[in-house]
């Protein structure tokens, strides 16, 4: 499942670094099998030609830091590997600069992660951090955004240029506010 992945995240270094997004894996492996490893997953079906794994493969065959980050299957019937060690879930943390955790994903072992979602969840975050708005339900990059719930009528002038739409709902309450994406310049 891994070999997919990572192979898949290579494909996708160029997205990441137009999110300025730094990429590592972590493998309950010794380092010394990473090499025989990425030489598999650059050989593989799943990077394109010419694409080779540049990141970081954390060796963790103690399983110290899956352990502290809670990346173990610890259920009573958890997926256990060869040697009846409970298998690592499928994580995903994306940690902030100011290096606080914005995002945990944990897929159990036997389902391979989505990047799309994970680009996807990259962007909304990105674009919230600096523009006083949410992203609904399904969001892409470009679509339209969810004005914050404490942001008053008379400030939607000066943070929402592209204008407001309040959505009619049988409450009458004024809560379901969309703008246009807003420009990372603006």
């Amino acid at each position: 499942m891994c070999t997919t992945e990572l192979g898949h995240v290579a494909n996708l270094a160029e997205e990441f670094a137009k999110r300025n997004t730094k990429v590592c894996a972590l493998s309950c492996n010794d380092a010394a099998s990473h090499a025989g490893w990425i030489a598999d997953i650059n050989a593989s079906a799943f990077t394109d030609d010419g694409v080779t794994v540049e990141f970081p493969i954390i060796a963790d065959a103690d399983r110290s830091v899956a352990t502290a980050w809670g990346m173990l299957d610890m259920a009573a019937d958890g997926e256990k590997d060869a040697v009846g060690m409970p298998m690592t879930v499928r994580s995903v943390f994306i940690i902030s600069p100011d290096k606080s955790l914005k995002l945990m994903l944990a897929y159990p072992a036997s389902t391979g992660r989505n990047f799309a979602e994970i680009i996807r969840v990259l962007d909304s975050l990105q674009l919230t951090a600096y523009a006083k708005v949410a992203t609904p339900v399904n969001w892409q990059q470009g679509g339209r955004c969810m004005v914050l719930p404490p942001i008053k009528a008379e400030q939607f002038e000066a943070l929402y240029p592209k204008g407001v739409t309040i959505e009619a709902v049988p409450s009458g309450k004024e809560y379901l506010r969309h703008t246009p994406q807003p420009d990372p310049t603006a």
